[in-house]
This record gives C-alpha cells, sequence and structure tokens, in this order.
C-alpha cells in the first residue's frame, strides 16, 4: 500500500470514529421519542426537529438569522484579536507596562464573562454596539495571554543579533518577536474564534432579543416550542464546529514551516 493511500485509510477510519457517537446520540434520541421514554413535547423526533427547520429556512429567514450572528461573531472576533495582539505585545516588550499592566490584567481576566454584561449594557446599551463588543472581550483574553506568552520566549539569541545588526524595534518586533510567537498567536486566534462564537450566542440571549441565532432559541423558548430551539441548538453546534475545524486548517497551513523545519 502506497504512503497516499495509507494516508487516505487512516482519515476514513478516524472519520468513521468521530461519527459513531453522534450516529448512536440521534439513534437513542429518536427512539427515546418516538417510544415515550421521554415526553415528546420536551424531545421532539428528528422529524419534527427537521420540518420546523424546513419551514424556518422557507418561511422565516433562518439563514438571514445565521447570516447575523455570523456577523456579530466575524466582527467581535477581528477587533478583540488585532487589539489582543497589540496589547500583548505592549505587555511583552515594554517592562514598564509589563510591571504596571499585567497585575491588573490578571486579576480582570478571573472575572466570568458573563458578568461584564450588565456595565456592557450601561456603557453601550443593548443593540449591535454592546454585542461586538461583549464577543470582542471574549476573543480578547486568549490572544493576549498566548500572544504574550509566545513573544516572552522568543529565543535570546535571535534577540541579540537583531541587536547586533541595530535593528530598529519596529524591525525587531516584525522580523524577532512575531515570527517567534506565531505558533502561540495561532493558538490564541484559535481559541479567540471558539470564545467570540460561544460569546455570540450568550450576547443575543442575554443582551437583547432580535435577530440571530440566539433569538431563535429564546423564541422557541418562550413558546414552549422544544424542536425550534433544538434547531437553533443544533446551528450552534454545527457552526461551532465548522470554525473550529477552518481556524484548525488555517493554523496548520500558517504553521507548516515547523514540519520542515523538524
Amino acid at each position: 500500500m502506497s504512503l497516499a493511500a495509507a494516508f487516505q485509510a487512516r482519515r476514513a477510519v478516524k472519520i468513521r470514529r468521530g461519527l459513531t457517537l453522534p450516529f448512536l446520540l440521534l439513534v437513542l434520541w429518536e427512539v427515546s421519542s418516538r417510544s415515550g421514554l421521554v415526553d415528546a413535547r420536551f424531545l421532539p423526533s428528528l422529524e419534527v426537529v427537521f420540518l420546523t427547520a424546513k419551514r424556518e429556512l422557507i418561511d422565516n429567514n433562518l439563514i438571514g438569522e445565521l447570516g447575523f450572528s455570523l456577523f456579530r461573531n466575524v466582527a467581535g472576533f477581528l477587533i478583540g484579536s488585532v487589539i489582543g495582539i497589540l496589547f500583548a505585545t505592549l505587555l511583552a516588550l515594554s517592562r514598564t507596562a509589563d510591571a504596571l499592566i499585567t497585575p491588573t490584567f490578571n486579576g480582570l481576566k478571573q472575572i466570568s464573562l458573563l458578568a461584564w454584561i450588565p456595565l456592557i449594557s450601561i456603557w453601550f446599551g443593548f443593540g449591535e454596539q454592546a454585542k461586538i463588543v461583549f464577543v470582542a472581550i471574549a476573543a480578547f483574553i486568549p490572544v493576549v495571554l498566548n500572544t504574550y506568552e509566545g513573544m516572552r520566549n522568543a529565543p535570546r539569541d535571535l534577540i541579540e543579533v537583531g541587536h547586533a545588526l541595530k535593528f530598529t524595534p519596529l524591525q525587531l518586533i516584525t522580523r524577532i518577536f512575531l515570527p517567534a510567537a506565531l505558533p502561540s498567536i495561532a493558538t490564541g486566534v484559535h481559541l479567540g474564534l471558539i470564545y467570540s462564537w460561544l460569546a455570540t450566542v450568550g450576547a443575543e440571549y442575554f443582551l437583547a432579543v432580535g435577530p440571530g441565532v440566539g433569538g431563535l432559541i429564546i423564541a422557541g423558548r418562550e413558546r414552549f416550542d422544544m424542536a425550534l430551539v433544538m434547531v437553533g441548538v443544533i446551528i450552534l453546534g454545527l457552526v461551532g464546529f465548522i470554525l473550529n475545524r477552518l481556524a484548525a486548517t488555517v493554523e496548520t497551513y500558517l504553521l507548516r514551516w515547523r514540519v520542515s523545519v523538524h
């Protein structure tokens, strides 16, 4: 068997194993609902959930609801990631900023993200701005932590070479610190994307009812339409899985040079 064929075979086995548990859970779900083991009002059958999803897709602009959520997610993620990288660079490269700011940041990061909602709602209201700020905070924290760690661990010999070559501060950052921290930055951005999606749903659920998947779940809860709630939950899971795989793929592509180095 060729190397490519062996790789494909291992990948197929991995995929089958990964699908086994979801398939078993779906079977258990259907059997429990159909047999009356669980009240169908609380756990509707897969058929009812599918018909509800079809209704929302055709009659109630389900794609538009998802689009609102993805917009908030992307906007907050980009804002939080960019500010997080810049902030972490300042802390990692400035001893004064590190001494003055890092202890306070380490204390603030321990606060639950949901605890910021009352302050955000007072400062930014309940509209789109508040939701995007909430998502940005969720992405900001893991990006800062990982970027800071990566830059602090930049090889000392490379830094000394940069000083010997009389690099400017900007050259030190772009040619030494950022490349050295790239694996850690990629990890932080990956985590930031995951956390920002979770925060998107939280923002839609706790800040205000409006367009978005979170609003869809709230509408299902208020009407006691568990099929609609399950449609929202399934969408959240699928989108979260896709975003995670997308981030992992991009991370692997950007860091492919590590394979060749090793």
